[in-house]
């Protein structure tokens, strides 16, 4: 079962992303803040982070740039989930260190395609 790490402070995102990544099979574990994603990143070893990008304490940006800088979760890809939609986000996203950028409100069967997508592109040719 592969874990993936929900970083969002909407409680009720984190709850409706969370039960229908449940459903498909995922362990989710979650995060209110860039802060504290960071923390659960370094101790839950997640296969996979979405992060929303504008959080209280501490933005997406800067927790994403933390994660991809620490050697023990530099591997791990990293979602941008974002409301905002504006030309040159995803490309910030991206040189924040995220490996893929999906937008709000979440298209679920896209995103799950993009999950995918990373995770076996993590797992490399069998």
């Amino acid at each position: 079962m592969k874990k993936i790490l929900l970083v969002e402070d909407n409680e009720m995102n984190r709850d409706m992303l969370s039960r229908r990544l449940e459903r498909r099979g995922f362990q989710v574990v979650h995060a209110a803040d860039g802060e504290q994603g960071i923390r659960v990143a370094l101790a839950e070893k997640p296969d996979l982070i979405i992060m929303d990008m504008n959080m209280p304490v501490l933005d997406g940006w800067e927790a994403t740039r933390r994660i991809k800088a620490n050697a023990e979760t530099a591997a791990t890809p990293v979602i941008a989930l974002t409301a905002h939609a504006m030309t040159g986000d995803r490309e910030k996203t991206l040189a924040a260190g995220c490996d893929e950028y999906d937008t709000k409100p979440v298209e679920f069967t896209r995103l799950v395609g993009k999950i995918a997508a990373l995770l076996d592109a993590c797992e490399g040719p069998q």
